[in-house]
């Protein structure tokens, strides 16, 4: 069976595919929010007095750090309205379910990624604030923050495309994004050549969309692009 062109255009310019992509993103950015926001609550936490908080960070990066996503995934669809009743009900939909797993997981790694580049500006930066009168909560989004962003946005970007290759996964919970699409054309058709080869394109272009703005902005910064942080 050779390769057939006009199936596979028609597949890449087709609504499902597109829409799949689009779920794909969308739950990656939303994921990733979710991810960079609470790491960011839990890398601030990694520092602070209580000996009772510092020891749940560590439990929880070491807890989401070690399970596999797609166990993760199989959990909370599965599982969690077992425990929880609320989680039973029609508003609990495979998006939502993803959205928590992924969102949970990423928290983990991204609290890393924050920790690590909170912990390479130097305390004189945090002294020098002190000096002039900061207070420390003006001393860290004034002084702390902004130097510590250009350490974390190149592993943060690449955390990023990596969890957009990560929900492909999603697809073993029933999320209609690009993978889970791409599986069901190649069920009915057994055109598996042309499929997979739309569905690398859709992966190709994004993550070259991501590398592309991620060298712009690495520019402004005047990044030197440390080493990443990655995961499996």
């Amino acid at each position: 069976m050779t390769f057939d062109p006009a199936l596979f255009f028609d597949a890449l310019f087709s609504w499902p595919f597109f829409e799949g992509a689009v779920v794909t993103v969308v739950l990656t950015i939303l994921s990733h929010a979710v991810g960079i926001a609470l790491g960011l609550c839990l890398a601030v936490a990694s520092g602070a007095r209580s000996r009772t908080l510092r020891a749940f960070v560590v439990f929880y990066v070491w807890l989401f750090r070690g399970a596999p996503v797609l166990l993760l995934l199989l959990f909370v669809w599965n599982a969690l309205p077992q425990l929880i009743p609320a989680f039973r009900q029609n508003w609990f939909t495979p998006f939502l379910a993803a959205l928590l797993a992924l969102g949970l997981n990423e928290t983990a790694y991204q609290s890393e990624i924050i920790r690590a580049a909170l912990l390479s500006v130097p305390a004189g930066q945090r002294d020098a604030a002190a000096a002039l009168g900061l207070s420390r909560f003006k001393a860290f989004w004034l002084v702390v923050a902004p130097q510590a962003l250009r350490v974390a946005l190149p592993p943060t970007v690449n955390e990023f495309i990596t969890l957009l290759k990560t929900t492909s996964l999603a697809s073993v919970i029933s999320l209609q994004e690009l993978l889970a699409v791409t599986t069901r054309a190649t069920s009915v058709s057994f055109r598996y050549t042309e499929y997979y080869a739309v569905a690398l394109v859709y992966y190709l272009a994004i993550v070259s969309v991501l590398m592309l703005v991620q060298a712009r902005v690495e520019r402004r910064l005047g990044t030197a692009g440390p080493a990443r942080l990655h995961h499996a």
